[in-house]
């Protein structure tokens, strides 16, 4: 597999598939034996919830947890995790813009959140490149995001929280779903879903298809994705079921991935205005390219009647290619007097296989009154890539380039020499062994874990050899308690720890960068599932934080004496106001601050990407009878507030922003018979084009999405 040969074909026609079933009929599911056999049938008998890596209830976990299921995926035309998390408490997400989407870019609770989940095992990074997997909601069955430290049962992980993508899986009852859409950007996609058994044999299949091309938000540039997963389950018997999985992405090109100055975009320049179709970059030099092959099988096996096994295998082998260039103001790029911009001209050339593996062993005891839901663990991931950097001069050499009047064509690539190239070459690996007990004595559940890890990692560049070689313990615990009202007020404390590579300039090796949260808070669930609602109040604190050095030649050393703390309320809910009429609505306050720093004046600043305030509100309305039947309207606000524009707080804020959704639907079996199965949706995403933006400094900013209209075609049978 070799990614700067791709042969790009032509594409046909257009997208995605309905997922399976809502939240809301989720937890009605639970109100019988046969639902809930149902329930558990569509998420699959290997399906363990991210918060206790078991099959039990996330509303028995004592902390937040979201999950956000299928229909609403589909509901919102999401064509990323980063669009999925749009709505989700606490996530502040799109962090380089909507031009930007070769990354899922977002933090929980204020923490970046580098590596997401998928079916449970880490989605391997090239750490400090751009080589990641990037899955598709194609092939996703619902997203689950859970708030706080994860280290006791995940190993290596940020305080803030983390994300498990559940993957679609295999169904007895056959069906196929059929879409192929088009719209803004000259979007043209088709996808492809199918489900079923074979024969009457113990085989049943599930086979995704994805083939998708559009323009780039940014002029020169498009977007264009190849999905093909399919997946097998064997029921090997009574107790024993294993399943194969694949999954497949070719992303031919990506779009960009850079930035362009404040002024002229989020701030007035004299000089002109930029847009967000602006391209800072050349067309003669812009390649992004990313292929990647996943494969894995899980076993699942009853030992006992109370006992269980699974085992959850993945193999990685990805690789990426970019040609692009950046621009700093640290070298003066960037003239805001006259909007010329030199930007240095560079390639990557990335790759990595790796694997993971997680074994559970959960069981059931009964002491006396007390229920114990055992799970003990032991998972191991490897690693290892390398990325050949390169750079060829700047751009100056070719002309002057000006953001107000671009020209994105001076590169002559056949006068481009390498001014030098590097390689970094990368390894990690990471055991770790959990234990975790989930107590229930009448309504009080009580959680408490404990995992041990030992985790090396190793970076050689340009024959600069680093690394971080720890072990670390990590725990939680925490309780809830079931009301007769269908309240359950919860509290609970959890650590995490992050490694970090590198030495100081006295050649120590750096400790871990640990946290810890105490988080109180209460869920709400009405008796007939209509009504659910959560509050929480936390305060994370990450400590060891690596902050620059003052007393080092050109501050290019690190002490390792930074603190960072974070606090604040979520509120979440949502009502079934009536059989047609739902409303979800959360709200989050994040009071965000470092607490200590040795340099760099940083004590008390905010860090970038984290408001003060957020609140996001969906609802969906459905008609079943009038001249209305089978017409379903959904529609979202979502409000940001304002944030730091840089690490240092000098350089202003970037301003709030609030972007509308719009979703509609219309079952065309109800206008004839013959159509039964047949849906057509119109979704339109930032209804209202609000002109938004994120940034990191006031030289790299980046335009929110435009204005997005899609209208799609769905068949079922």
């Amino acid at each position: 597999m070799k990614i700067n040969t791709f042969c790009k074909t032509p594409l046909s026609a257009a997208i995605a598939a309905a997922m399976m079933v809502s939240s809301f009929a989720h937890a009605q599911a639970t109100e019988s034996n046969n639902s809930e056999i149902e329930t558990i049938s569509v998420l699959g008998q290997t399906y363990r919830n991210t918060a206790t890596k078991t099959s039990l209830e996330p509303e028995e976990t004592p902390q937040a947890i979201t999950i956000i299921d299928s229909e609403t995926l589909e509901n919102r035309g999401v064509k990323s995790l980063n669009q999925a998390l749009r709505y989700a408490p606490g996530v502040v997400t799109e962090q380089k813009g909507g031009s930007v989407t070769m990354y899922d870019t977002f933090n929980i609770r204020g923490f970046d959140v580098q590596q997401s989940y998928y079916d449970g095992l880490a989605l391997q990074f090239l750490n400090g490149w751009n080589l990641q997997p990037q899955i598709d909601p194609i092939a996703i069955q619902q997203v689950e995001i859970f708030k706080g430290p994860t280290s006791v049962l995940y190993g290596a992980m940020p305080p803030g929280g983390m994300v498990n993508m559940i993957a679609k899986t295999p169904q007895k009852e056959s069906s196929t779903e059929v879409i192929a859409a088009s719209g803004s950007r000259n979007l043209v996609e088709f996808s492809i879903d199918s489900t079923g058994q074979i024969g009457d044999g113990p085989f049943s299949y599930r086979i995704i298809g994805l083939a998708r091309q559009r323009d780039g938000q940014v002029d020169h540039t498009k977007e264009e994705r190849y999905v093909f997963a399919p997946s097998l389950n064997w029921q090997v018997s009574d107790r024993t079921l294993i399943n194969f999985n694949m999954y497949y992405q070719n992303d031919p090109e990506m779009g960009i991935n850079s930035a362009m100055p404040s002024s002229g975009s989020l701030t007035d320049n004299p000089n002109g205005t930029t847009t967000p179709n602006t391209f800072v970059g050349d067309k003669n030099w812009s390649t992004f390219e990313r292929e990647f092959l996943m494969l894995g099988y899980k076993i699942d096996h009853q030992i006992a009647s109370d006992w269980n096994f699974l085992q959850n295998f993945r193999y990685t082998d990805a690789e990426l290619y970019q040609e692009n260039t950046y621009h700093s103001d640290y070298y003066g790029h960037w003239d805001p007097t006259t909007g010329n911009l030199d930007r240095n001209i560079y390639s990557t050339d990335e790759e990595s296989k790796g694997y993971t593996i997680d074994n559970q062993l959960s069981g059931y005891i009964v002491t006396g009154e007390v229920e114990h839901n055992l799970l003990l663990g032991l998972d191991y991931q490897h690693l290892k890539g390398s990325s050949v950097y390169a750079e060829y001069g700047s751009t100056s050499q070719f002309g002057d380039f000006n953001i107000f009047n671009p020209n994105n064509d001076l590169i002559n690539r056949d006068s481009l020499t390498k001014a030098f190239e590097v390689r970094d070459d990368i390894k990690l690996r990471q055991l770790g062994v959990y234990l975790q007990d989930q107590i229930r004595y009448d309504r009080l559940v009580v959680i408490a874990g404990g995992r041990y890890d030992t985790y090396k990692t190793s970076s050689d560049y340009a024959g600069s050899y680093t690394e971080a070689d720890d072990s670390s313990f990590s725990y939680r615990v925490g309780a809830l308690y079931e009301l007769d009202n269908g309240i359950s007020p919860f509290a609970n404390y959890a650590t995490s720890f992050q490694p970090v590579s590198g030495t100081s300039s006295f050649g120590e090796a750096y400790e871990p960068e640990t946290g810890e949260q105490i988080e109180v808070g209460v869920k709400y669930q009405s008796s007939d599932y209509s009504k659910t609602a959560s509050a929480s109040l936390f305060r994370i604190e990450k400590n060891d934080v690596l902050v620059t050095d003052p007393s080092s030649a050109d501050f290019q050393d690190q002490l390792q004496v930074g603190q960072i703390r974070s606090q604040g309320i979520e509120l979440e809910g949502m009502i079934q106001l009536t059989s047609e009429f739902d409303v979800a609505a959360n709200y989050t306050y994040t009071d965000m601050e470092i607490t200590k720093d040795s340099a760099n004046g940083l004590q008390g600043t905010t860090p970038i990407y984290v408001p003060e305030h957020a609140a996001n509100l969906w609802s969906n309305y459905r008609w079943f009878e009038g001249p209305l039947s089978g017409t379903r309207l959904s529609g979202g606000v979502r409000y940001t507030g304002e944030m730091q524009m840089d690490a240092t707080n000098t350089q202003g804020k970037v301003p709030a922003y609030t972007v509308v959704d719009l979703s509609v639907g219309y079952e065309l079996g109800y206008m004839s018979e013959s159509l039964s199965g047949m849906t057509v949706n119109l979704l339109a995403n930032n209804l209202f084009g609000e002109e938004y933006f994120t940034c990191y400094d006031q030289t790299n900013c980046w335009y929110g999405e435009e204005r997005t209209i899609e209208l799609n075609f769905k068949t079922s049978f």
